[in-house]
């Protein structure tokens, strides 16, 4: 049985038309058919039944149910669950298995979510089509010769194929939004903090938050008020009350709202029927009373070569801990400790980890950290401000969420610099920490998804995805 919302399905299973179980194992029957597209990494067989058995006993008992009740979520493998593999994508981590809950797992799990199974990724969250990968590259459900985009393609994918109706990923400059936009699907990043990271892999701590990608904006905001709030096992995560996203997302109305368009957003290089699509969104949000707000964003230029070098900094320092020594893998071709760290890491890690590592130690090194990463930061704090002053002007700020369709898979990996492109106008949001959501506005000529990426002031993700909600292409 496929539902296209939450709402739907929770709808049947309350009524008891459906059972929990009933629903999983359909579920995980579309996953088994479905192994050649490499979604998953990792399927919960026994363990998502189970637990389907467990909510279905509890409601026949009379329990109450939570308010994710038997909702079938997938989870990208760079976020912990107890006794399951923790694979990141990469060989170094192939065979160890978490030994604890991650905060979010738990608050999805406290209120009756079932977890289908670990999504593919590129390699610990490490690139933008789900190609970077230990397990294989991740086809696009719309046409399986090209990329989902990533990081989180395989939660991406599993959303858009119909094998979860939710899924979390990880977001550090795009990866939830950017394959969402490549998916058809929703993909939200919330304010930086208002998720715990408890549990998930770092990669660039200072920017990775956990993500959400649904079918559509009621989903993702019932699951993102699930996660959210503070942590103690996270010091970075916000004390700030969770308001009710449902409510907020219906107090949002068309009329008066002011929206930013950034005219560095609709450069030559933008794909035409990308920006076409976009703008033509746009101009109906116009026509029901919406007001669109020309700004400019001048530093724009600088945002991809800003983050690339403070995301290799912290990557270089949070994965120096996988050497062999502690924990995953161990090369077997170790005379001595220093050859045990560098032939396992060597081993271990993928081109492209391997590519990032070098260059956050080269940016960090004597002679060159003044040069670029304080100047990185820098540059930082000036997109903080810019943003700021455009957001005291406008609702929020709208553009495309990639300046391309997807791209066929193998077309960009000998061009690291060309794939980070792909990534443009969904890094600054992760530069400055605001929340900003991918929703599906359209098809090409070729019948390809396109998105558009909403970026709204800190902690606004009601208003945001009450926008979102407006424009989603129906």
């Amino acid at each position: 049985m496929q539902l296209s919302s939450y709402q739907d399905l929770r709808t049947e299973l309350i009524s008891r038309r459906i059972t929990c179980e009933k629903v999983v194992l359909d579920y995980l029957e579309r996953i088994d058919r479905h192994r050649d597209d490499n979604i998953y990494i990792t399927v919960f067989h026994e363990q998502a039944v189970e637990k389907a058995r467990e909510l279905d006993k509890k409601l026949n008992e009379g329990g109450v149910p939570g308010k994710l009740f038997g909702m079938p979520m997938a989870i990208k493998d760079n976020i912990s669950i107890k006794g399951a593999g923790l694979t990141c994508a990469s060989r170094i981590l192939e065979n160890y298995e978490s030994v604890y809950d991650a905060t979010a797992v738990r608050r999805l799990e406290d209120e009756d979510a079932v977890f289908l199974g670990k999504t593919n990724m590129d390699e610990f969250a490490m690139g933008s089509s789900n190609e970077n990968s230990a397990f294989g590259a991740v086809p696009n459900p719309f046409d399986k010769t090209r990329v989902p985009g990533g990081s989180s393609g395989g939660s991406a994918a599993a959303v858009a194929a119909g094998l979860a109706l939710t899924a979390l990923g990880s977001d550090t400059g795009g990866s939830v939004r950017q394959p969402a936009g490549f998916c058809d699907i929703v993909g939200l990043k919330p304010t930086y903090g208002r998720i715990s990271r408890y549990g998930l892999v770092a990669f660039a701590s200072s920017f990775d938050q956990i993500g959400v990608l649904a079918r559509n904006c009621d989903d993702a905001s019932l699951v993102l008020g699930i996660m959210a709030g503070k942590d103690e096992h996270d010091a970075t995560s916000s004390h700030r009350d969770v308001p009710d996203y449902m409510a907020d997302m219906a107090a949002v109305k068309v009329d008066g709202l002011k929206i930013g368009v950034p005219k560095e957003y609709f450069h030559e290089s933008l794909n035409r029927e990308v920006g076409e699509i976009v703008r033509a969104k746009l101009n109906e949000l116009r026509d029901k009373g919406a007001e669109l707000v020309d700004i400019t964003l001048p530093e724009s230029d600088y945002a991809i070569a800003a983050y690339y070098i403070l995301v290799t900094a912290e990557a270089s320092s949070n994965l120096a801990r996988f050497d062999g020594a502690r924990y995953g893998y161990r090369s077997s071709r170790a005379e001595d400790v220093l050859a045990m760290y560098v032939n396992s890491r060597t081993e271990g890690f993928g081109k492209e980890v391997k590519r990032r590592i070098m260059l956050g130690t080269y940016v960090l090194s004597a002679g060159y950290y003044d040069t670029y990463y304080k100047k990185a930061q820098q540059v930082r704090r000036v997109f903080q401000d810019r943003y700021r002053e455009a957001l005291e002007k406008v609702d929020v700020i709208a553009g495309p969420t990639s300046p391309f369709p997807p791209f066929s898979i193998g077309e960009k990996m000998d061009d690291p610099l060309e794939m980070y492109l792909a990534d443009v106008f969904t890094v600054p949001a992760s530069i400055v920490g605001m929340p900003a959501v991918s929703v599906p506005v359209g098809m090409d000529s070729r019948n390809l998804p396109v998105g558009m990426h909403l970026i709204c002031d800190f902690f606004e993700e009601g208003k945001l995805m009450g926008i979102a909600r407006h424009l989603q292409r129906r």
